[in-house]
């Protein structure tokens, strides 16, 4: 009896001690596969294993960042998603980064919930992508979308017919309370449908309406822990039930959307007489069947999904947050109502050719974009070589975030960073200026593509709406400029008033 106990204790100890190597073995190839050269930039000490995860919230990553730089400096390392990113701080930092040295950071890293959904096709070959394919994408988009109107004026009759649409939507809530979001959204991926799919859409088609707001769902998704947790440990987490399984969800039922209207497309495309973003895709996958050609039929409803998203959230979310700041200061919408009846007046709508004229009006809309900050963490880089950084050395293939956040109210450039204050873009007399810490579309080779429409939508939009309302607050209900960050700063939901003048 008392050599079989020895026996079991030998086999538990040679177990243990199995067990034992096995966790060191992991723990010394985690510290060697991740660790920093000597010249890299400083950051938080790291666990091995779960990293830097456990010290940054998702719904506050910009926010832990400002204080991690307060801590380490304006360029600070940490890891997450899996790997070291290095984190740039500031206006001069995020200009020397992106625009001097451009071509060092232009390749986008893997993000695997982003990577697992799409592997390379669509949103990673335009925004996440490395290499030429994000070039062909981009390229092919722009050219395309500018014969159809892009940043040209020959869209702003398109954008102010939407404009009365809207109108009518509000003018339906009879000055009753109503979270503005829903008609902003329908009205802004309207734009974009048109270019992408040769039509609007009517604001009671419900299909649309429902794919729309599982756009709003699925960056926050991505935006969430449930995601965090996927892009730091996938090869883990895919395996269990989370909130990453809605990301999965969500993007098959919205493609599945896309694929109907590309199905659509196919049956009467005529190369001939293109009428949108599809048909002029369909008709260079004629011109390319190579094998490796980018151009193909999943990559076409990848691609377009890209677009649809892009040109909804980001600029919904800008009008959001303008009506939030308008209701929430009363004076700075008296002042915009006072200069829309002395320069349009009631009998016309605004165009694009009265913004010059409209000084104080153009500047709240700037001031919303800084202030609103959708994107304040930006969209990360990765080296494409060895390139340096002040006096730190950042190996090829390093993840880097140019913050905007750190720009849009960087305390070195703006006089008052940190309150909603329309004079930053206005000189003494009154007239427009500009800033140029003023980036909310960021800088460089990769700088939004679609900043054009985004700023005839914002100014279209917003001054149609301003000159018909008068926003107000409903009784009894306490508005907050607070956000909910989740990849996109959004306002936390409200409602309002919307008053005919």
């Amino acid at each position: 009896m008392g050599l079989f106990s020895e026996i079991l204790a030998l086999e538990w100890m040679d177990t243990r001690g199995v067990l034992i190597f096995i966790f060191v073995f992991l723990i010394l190839a985690d510290y060697l596969r991740n660790r920093s050269p000597s010249d890299f930039p400083p950051g938080p000490w790291t666990l091995p294993i779960i990293r830097d995860t456990y010290r940054v919230d998702p719904n506050k990553m910009h926010l832990n960042f400002e204080e991690f730089a307060g801590k380490y400096g304006p360029i600070f390392s940490i890891q997450i998603l899996g790997v070291r990113v290095v984190v740039v701080n500031g206006y001069k930092l995020m200009r020397e980064v992106l625009v001097k040295r451009g071509e060092d950071y232009t390749d986008r890293p893997i993000i695997p919930i982003i990577y697992d959904v799409n592997e390379t096709k669509g949103i990673v070959c335009l925004l996440l992508s490395s290499g030429n394919s994000w070039k062909q994408q981009r390229r092919f988009a722009l050219y395309t979308l500018r014969n159809f109107g892009l940043g040209k004026t020959r869209l702003e009759p398109t954008i102010q017919q939407e404009c009365q649409y809207l109108i009518e939507s509000f003018a339906q809530q009879q000055g009753a309370p109503s979270n503005p979001r829903t008609a902003l959204i329908k009205a802004i991926s309207n734009i974009i449908s048109c270019l992408l799919f040769g039509k609007r859409f009517e604001y009671t088609d419900k299909k649309h309406q429902s794919i729309v707001e599982d756009f709003h769902e699925l960056v926050k998704l991505q935006g969430g822990r449930g995601a965090m947790l996927y892009n730091t440990f996938p090869w883990l987490v895919k395996h269990f039930p989370g909130p990453h399984r809605g990301v999965f969800t969500l993007t098959r039922r919205v493609l599945s959307y896309i694929e109907e209207r590309v199905e659509e497309h196919r049956v009467d495309h005529d190369p001939s007489l293109p009428r949108d973003y599809i048909d002029c895709f369909l008709t260079e996958m004629l011109k390319n069947e190579a094998p490796e050609s980018r151009f193909d039929i999943e990559n076409l409803s990848v691609c377009t999904l890209d677009l649809f998203v892009a040109g909804t959230e980001t600029t919904t979310t800008t009008l959001h947050w303008g009506l939030l700041f308008m209701t929430y200061y009363p004076d700075i919408q008296k002042k915009v109502h006072a200069e829309l009846d002395t320069v349009v007046g009631s009998s016309r709508q605004p165009s694009m050719s009265d913004r010059d004229s409209t000084p104080y009006t153009y500047a709240v809309i700037q001031e919303t974009q800084r202030m609103g900050n959708i994107l304040p963490l930006n969209i990360a880089r990765m080296t494409t070589r060895e390139t340096h950084i002040g006096k730190y050395t950042l190996p090829k293939g390093t993840v880097v975030m140019a913050t905007l956040n750190s720009v849009l109210r960087d305390e070195t450039m703006w006089e008052t960073p940190h309150s909603f204050n329309p004079q930053h873009f206005l000189d003494q007399d009154g007239q427009a200026r500009n800033r140029e810490a003023f980036l909310p579309f960021s800088a460089g080779k990769r700088v939004c593509p679609g900043e054009q429409l985004a700023r005839m939508e914002l100014y279209l939009f917003f001054t149609s709406l301003l000159q018909r309302f008068s926003f107000s607050s409903p009784p009894g209900e306490k508005l907050s400029l607070d956000s909910a960050f989740a990849f996109i700063n959004c306002p936390q939901p409200f409602r309002l008033c919307a008053t005919p003048r």
